[in-house]
């Protein structure tokens, strides 16, 4: 191994835990730091990050995460990183803000490609150009409400801006950043970093200018790489490109150390609520505590561990007392560990409560520490939660992140603090060292009493709904901008006259993209990666195995078709699928029952899903599936569990079943905002077919609404009966499917483990082969033109469509039109012009549906207005070569991004189990690539017809009554 002579290696260090060798170099000049994690595999990763440590809450750190992505010294073109998502078979792009510090990753499989984006990257971080026109338009600007007409309305406009409103209309963001204001007293905690909308117009461009002067330095950098690139090859980009020009600087940036609470504090603020939602039985009330530094790896993991001991299944003791108790309706989502800052932070309460409990719900709480700090625990229970954190460590996960950046991004914690960051990779000797200390029966109680009891830097915070506060928020703004306003000399408005021209010339102006770099139709790939069956195995039990890489883990599945239900069997499918997992199974109780999944698994779980045909829309295939992952020395343990809890599930613990219901009902209600474009989506589609009407039922607006209906009827006692008595019956008829099994683990552990699943499930009745699984589903479909109201300033707005499923010829064409759509038109006039977080379209093949969404956006009409009129600029412009291609590639780089190695063998099941092979993927594939502009602008025509379009908003209440549409109260 070799280091470019620019950098000095520090030190090397195998982690066989994670498949990886760590290690760490320091840049000669400057003293930039580069962590390399050198693996076998060709999902390359790059991160920088930057310690951004602001001391206010106007967002600077935030607005120069997306202004420095607009342009910058080699490719001074208006918007950079979106160009590039087009040109680019990436697998993964974006840009982090985060409490503490700021990070660009990116990660590909195409070794071109990865090099294009780390050459746009690293001139976008270090010479950025940092535009006046830019941070106008990503952070805030003054603008009349008509452009051009200085006696109209002054508003404030800008995409954080109004990002940030969204993202302060989530309760959860909202109680998060009120917790740490309080909770941090002096360091940069106690400030939004994403920055407060209230305090975003006060930041001015020459504040903005120098904190990127001192902040964005490789003397203040972390470069990490992952993959299968030696790190002297990113060495030298690094040198070439950026680190050559720069000398070290003389600036420290850190957290500093928080001041400390000699006595406990009590704070009490406010919410804003919808006014149509109930002040009664809506108050927050959250204990925290401050504990130690986070780069102190076993004080770390003892945190880790007694959050996880207290919190970790319905059976720990503090869960148990917040699920329990008539306080509240729920445990608080501030419940558990925060161990990404600085400092440590452990939290807890409930929600769902009123201000004159808080006294009663903080001794709930201190009385199960207290009795925890005198009693301890079962061994048995801190083994289990110690057998959690083993597995977490090993799990290759895979989700919304490369592999690759979870492992990075577990280690940046450290790095950004100064600390090592190889420790928190490397857990295996400190949770060695746990095994032999939670030996002593002392060591848990010591824990609870030295981090938690005797702890005074703790605070409790009540947090009450308040229908008025919105409207006073609004109205100080209002206030705001016409005390500006009065005070314009006609020069000044003129100015801002102009600069929304400028603006506005600048978002439409024609740029020569030539000097970017790209990938194009002849990098991808011919084939695809697909995971092949190890085995099909028809007798005893028809089980199918696939090998792959799982570090030790084992996945498991029982699959089964879904029985003949009525209509309101279906709508409590979702529910059964939560509930079956997590009540008493035989004689366990709800809560043993949790304490032995904890100890045996990683996760037990069941879903229920519903396809589409991929060559009828109103044919729908329905399974019902159980998941269990676990370490491979439990693979029999996981078998016995799976086989007991699916024939002994019970459904007679009544107040389990209502903390359940609750629980979803409030989880749900507090993702609208998070998710509200995805939402606005469903409810648009759901009158277009079977898929999206039962979509809609079950995970949309639709389903929200009837949760809130469950959990309303299960105020009495029949109700509850009732339930679980039809809970029970959807139980009973899923139990006479036939079953088939999935089996996913390292090759050299198969046959054990087949042999292991044989002797557990070969007693069951069984059938050699499944039939077939398709459901008899055919719902009564209705125009959709609604508009849903929540608790949001800001708005989701959704149109969509009638179209095809996959294997139509047309499919390929309309699952190309989105990108192009979304790169020709709608990004620009939606994020940049609009001042929305984002918008866009997409094709859903399984819904049958053409959809176009807004994100977080400040307009309605002009939105809606906006998504005709992409597809009038479609069929009034030629369009490129380049365009499609970019689009082309943007779908091909969707299909092909890789998933974890278990995820990767489940998705090739389930898929052929619903008739899609490797060869129908590869057919689609293929249609992809062959997308002409006459395709295009022919399916524009056929399907996206003003007549037919089907619309959903969600938005606020007030709002709500100017869009004309039907409005509907979840």
């Amino acid at each position: 191994m070799t280091q470019h002579p620019a950098f000095e290696l520090l030190r090397e260090q195998e982690i066989p835990s994670l498949n990886v060798c760590y290690q760490e170099y320091r840049h000669r000049v400057t003293g930039a730091q580069h962590i390399h994690l050198a693996a076998d595999n060709k999902e390359n990763v790059f991160l920088v990050a930057l310690r951004t440590v602001p001391m206010d809450s106007t967002g600077v750190a935030h607005i120069l995460e997306h202004t420095a992505l607009c342009g910058s010294e080699k490719y001074p073109v208006r918007d950079p990183f979106f160009m590039m998502i087009r040109r680019s078979l990436n697998t993964f792009m974006n840009a982090f803000t985060s409490s503490d510090w700021t990070a660009y990753p990116f990660a590909s499989q195409n070794k071109k490609d990865f090099n294009n984006l780390l050459d746009v990257y690293l001139d976008s971080v270090f010479f950025a150009r940092l535009d006046p026109l830019d941070f106008a338009q990503e952070g805030h600007r003054l603008e009349f409400a008509d452009a051009a007409d200085s006696s109209s309305e002054l508003t404030y406009k800008g995409v954080v801006f109004n990002e940030m409103k969204g993202a302060m209309s989530s309760i959860n963001s909202t109680l998060w950043q009120t917790m740490s204001k309080h909770l941090y007293p002096t360091s940069t905690y106690h400030y939004n970093s994403g920055g407060e909308p209230a305090d975003i117009p006060d930041l001015t461009y020459d504040q903005f200018k120098a904190f990127y002067k001192t902040h964005y330095h490789p003397s203040n950098a972390i470069f990490v790489t992952f993959g299968d690139i030696d790190a002297a090859e990113h060495q030298a980009t690094f040198e070439t490109n950026a680190l050559s020009r720069f000398e070290k600087l003389d600036c420290h940036i850190a957290v500093t150390d928080e001041q400390r609470y000699t006595t406990p504090q009590y704070f009490e603020e406010t919410y804003a609520a919808d006014d149509q939602a109930p002040l009664d039985d809506h108050t927050h009330i959250v204990v925290s505590w401050l504990l130690g530094d986070s780069t102190n790896l076993e004080a770390t993991m003892q945190a880790r561990l007694l959050a996880s001991v207290l919190l970790d299944n319905s059976g720990s003791p503090l869960l148990k007392a917040l699920e329990t108790t008539d306080l509240g309706t729920s445990p608080s989502p501030m419940c558990g560990l925060e161990d990404s800052q600085k400092e440590l932070c452990f939290a807890c309460g409930i929600e769902g409560s009123n201000p004159e409990q808080a006294d009663a719900v903080e001794k709930l709480i201190l009385d199960v520490l207290q009795d925890v700090a005198d009693n301890g625990l079962p061994l048995e229970q801190v083994a289990a939660s110690l057998h959690q954190l083993e597995l977490s460590q090993r799990e290759v996960s895979g989700g919304g992140y490369p592999y690759g950046l979870n492992l990075i991004l577990t280690s940046l914690t450290s790095a950004t603090h100064r600390g090592d960051p190889v420790d928190l990779l490397n857990l295996d000797p400190v949770l060695e060292k746990l095994q032999q200390q939670i030996q002593d029966p002392q060591f848990i109680r010591s824990l609870a009493k030295d981090l938690l009891i005797n702890n005074q830097h703790r605070i409790r915070l009540v947090m009450k709904p308040d229908h008025q506060l919105a409207n006073t928020r609004d109205q100080a703004e209002k206030n705001q901008l016409a005390a500006i306003q009065v005070k314009l000399n006609d020069s000044e408005k003129q100015a801002i006259v102009d600069n929304a021209a400028a603006l506005k010339e600048r978002q439409e102006m024609e740029e020569n993209l030539d000097i970017l770099p790209k990938v194009g139709i002849e990098d991808v790939p011919a084939d695809i990666a697909y995971a092949e069956r190890h085995s099909v195995d028809s007798t005893p039990l028809p089980l199918t195995s696939y090998s792959a890489g799982t570090n030790g883990l084992a996945y498991q599945q029982i699959i089964m078709p879904m029985p003949a239900l009525t209509q309101q069997q279906m709508d409590l499918l979702p529910l059964y699928s939560t509930c079956v997992t997590e009540m008493g199974v035989g004689d366990r109780d709800y809560q043993a029952t949790q304490l032995w999944h904890s100890s045996v698994v990683g996760a037990y779980s069941a879903s229920a899903s519903v396809r589409s045909d991929k060559d009828r829309l109103d044919q729908l295939h329905g399974n019902i599936s159980f998941s269990a992952k676990g370490l491979a020395r439990n693979q029999s343990a996981m078998s016995d569990l799976m086989h007991e809890s699916m024939q002994n599930n019970r459904f007679n613990e009544l107040s389990r079943l209502r903390e359940l219901v609750s629980q979803i009902r409030t989880h749900r209600e507090s993702s609208i905002v998070g998710n509200g474009h995805v939402l606005a989506m469903t409810a648009a589609a759901s009158g277009l077919s079977a898929n999206a009407y039962l979509n809609q039922r079950w995970g949309g607006m639709s389903g929200l609404a009837q949760i809130k209906a469950l959990d309303q009827s299960l105020e009495s006692q029949a109700g509850l009966e009732s339930l679980a008595a039809q809970l029970e019956e959807i139980h009973q008829l899923v139990l006479q499917q036939p079953r088939q099994y999935l089996l996913v683990a390292e090759e050299h552990r198969l046959d054990g483990f087949k042999q292991s699943i044989n002797n557990t499930f070969g007693a069951d009745q069984q059938v050699a082969a499944l039939p077939t699984n398709l459901i008899d589903y055919q719902p009564n479909l209705q125009s959709v033109n609604h508009c849903w109201t929540a608790n949001t300033q800001v708005s989701f707005c959704a149109k969509a469509y009638a179209t095809v499923p996959s294997s139509h010829a047309d499919s390929a064409a309309l699952t190309v039109l989105g990108g192009v759509l979304r790169n020709g038109y709608l990004h620009r006039t939606i994020r940049e012009q609009g001042g929305a977080y984002g918008g866009g379209a997409s094709q859903d093949n399984q819904s049958g549906a053409f959809r176009f969404f807004s994100y977080r956006d400040p307009r309605i009409e002009g939105t809606l207005s906006d998504f005709d009129n992409s597809i009038k600029w479609l069929m009034d412009k030629p369009l490129g070569d380049d365009s499609i291609e970019e689009a082309i590639l943007g779908v091909i780089g969707g299909m092909d991004k890789p998933a974890s190695p278990a995820g990767e063998a489940m998705q090739a099941f389930h898929g052929e189990l619903n008739g899609r092979s490797k060869a129908s993927i590869s057919e689609f594939r293929n249609r992809v690539l062959a997308v002409t502009d006459a395709d295009l602008k022919r399916v524009a025509t056929e399907y996206l017809r003003p007549e037919v379009a089907q619309t959903a908003v969600i938005t606020n209440s007030d709002l709500a009554a100017k869009t004309g549409l039907d409005i509907i109260a979840v």
